[in-house]
């Protein structure tokens, strides 16, 4: 699947104290840790380091489906500037169900980074990348200019994301508080105040020593995935969060 590909895995760490870094680093991932914390500073900086013409950002608790670089190169192939998948839950309540199922439509409102993102970077760097003031909604903010700068398309296939937020706080009872947090949003609230708005209504414990079972598996599996039949050694040789042409 990656032969002539050169293919980068970047972890761009916002500054854990767990076991993240350990977990990471002993399967011979690239691991940075960004100046500012932020998830758009976060994936700026992993992404200026990447050497590849194609970026392709996920978070630490999503899994991309088998073969994500082949649905990007052809997506690529197809003229699209940048794109993502539809979303799919490790917990199968309805709700969350019937919440993935919207993400297949293309409407702003349905679009979460826990979708994945690939782009072009030269699209990436025109838009001038993520907003770094932005702690909440980033990856909305960026599809709005990636769509008017370009062409984005959702794959018919899903990531899987960690359900872990929704049961700790209730799918239903979270998912009123993004509704809240994104008409905030969208009424010109800063993003300090959306910040103290989600804090205050939900539980958004950090990753902390349990959670290195989610950062575990899915080095591992991103490792099985873009190097198919190859040992971890073998893929540590590589650059080793892009896959580039």
């Amino acid at each position: 699947e990656t032969e002539d590909l050169k293919v980068e895995i970047i972890v761009s760490d916002g500054g854990s104290t767990d076991l993240t870094p350990f977990e990471v680093l002993k399967r011979g991932v690239r691991f940075v840790k960004a100046p500012y914390k932020g998830r758009g500073s976060q994936l700026n900086f992993g992404a200026s380091l990447a050497g590849n013409n194609t970026l392709y950002f996920l978070h630490a608790d999503t899994r991309p489906p088998q073969g994500f670089i082949h649905d990007i190169m052809q997506k690529l192939d197809e003229g699209f500037d940048a794109g993502c998948y539809r979303l799919s839950f490790d917990n199968d309540h309805w709700f969350l169900k019937a919440n993935a199922w919207f993400t297949r439509f293309d409407v702003n409102y349905f679009r979460f980074g826990d979708q994945s993102l690939f782009i072009k970077r030269e699209c990436f760097k025109s838009i001038g990348g993520y907003r770094d003031d932005h702690l909440m909604l980033e990856d909305q903010e960026i599809i709005h200019r990636i769509k008017n700068a370009g062409s984005f398309t959702i794959i018919p296939r899903t990531t899987v994301t960690s359900a872990r937020k929704y049961i700790e706080n209730g799918p239903l009872r979270l998912q009123w508080v993004f509704f809240l947090v994104w008409l905030n949003y969208k009424m010109g609230k800063s993003q300090a105040q959306l910040l103290k708005l989600y804090k205050k209504k939900i539980s958004d414990t950090k990753l902390d020593t349990q959670d290195a079972a989610i950062v575990r598996p899915l080095t591992a599996d991103l490792y099985q995935k873009s190097y198919p039949g190859q040992s971890k050694n073998q893929a540590g040789k590589r650059s080793g969060a892009s896959p580039g042409r």
